[in-house]
């Protein structure tokens, strides 16, 4: 909480020089920069909290000083973050709008890999089988295409772990459930361990994998570690999401585990 106090109040430094005009054109490009990356880590916070608008305002506000700058890719990931925001939301017709727009803006060919990822689990919960094959197709082929620029800081953790994992669980959506389980567990295989959070959503996702193959016990095990890394670390978004799964554990109630993983969700 410190921490993101700190960026509050930088944020807010930065955004009065901004408004009081009390600077020249080079500072003004930094002050922009730095508004923009301060906006947008202080959104994912109030995000984790699930106070959504406040989230959506930093990113909104971080939007205008990418504009500003110029900075398209920049621009593109802050609209990600609003299509993530709307997935998360059940609000999936109006992530994947988001994105398209996201996709005719980005240049690079990182940021348009994982923008057209989210566009596939957007069309997965749509029930768009094969918009979802052909984004993720997208993806797959955009991913490590060399490119002059360096990456863009907003896709600057995306790997061929997120890419496994993401296009199982749209595959899993639009009911390939196979292929699903594979990829979910290779990509959690691969993700370095200092994705620590990362990894507990992924557990998340490899429990309701293992739901849909009726391996309750699997499914058990997985969200409990998943629901036990999220309380150690301090995960609220992942604590949801396993929370989320409940009911479909509840028609396992004698499977081995899901007594006390119910019981724990529920408290």
């Amino acid at each position: 909480m410190r921490t993101v106090s700190v960026l509050e109040s930088l944020l807010k430094s930065v955004t009065d020089l901004l408004d009081e005009r009390r600077h020249g054109a080079r500072d003004k490009t930094r002050l922009h920069a730095l508004a923009a990356k301060l906006a947008q880590e202080v959104g994912w916070h109030r995000f984790d909290l699930g106070r959504h608008a406040e989230a959506a305002r930093y990113w909104i506000g971080g939007l205008h000083s990418t504009h500003e700058l110029g900075d398209i890719d920049a621009g593109a990931g802050l609209l990600s973050d609003l299509a993530y925001q709307a997935s998360w939301r059940s609000r999936p017709s109006t992530a994947a709008d988001l994105l398209r727009l996201a996709l005719s803006r980005a240049r690079h060919p990182a940021a348009q890999s994982l923008l057209h990822l989210r566009l596939a689990r957007a069309l997965a919960a749509l029930i768009d089988r094969k918009g979802t094959l052909r984004a993720l197709a997208a993806a797959e082929s955009l991913l490590g295409t060399p490119a002059v620029d360096p990456v863009p800081t907003f896709c600057s953790w995306y790997s061929t772990a997120d890419l496994a994992v993401d296009t199982g669980q749209a595959l899993l959506d639009v009911g390939n459930t196979r292929n699903a389980h594979r990829l979910i567990g290779e990509g959690q295989k691969m993700l370095l361990p200092s994705r620590i959070k990362t990894y507990g959503v992924f557990q998340t996702y490899q429990a309701k994998s293992y739901l849909d193959l009726r391996e309750p016990e699997k499914a058990a095990a997985a969200a409990t570690e998943a629901l036990d890394l999220a309380l150690r670390i301090g995960a609220p978004r992942c604590v949801k999401l396993v929370r989320d799964l409940t009911p479909r554990f509840e028609t396992f109630p004698n499977a081995q585990g899901v007594p006390e993983l119910v019981a724990r969700t529920a408290s």
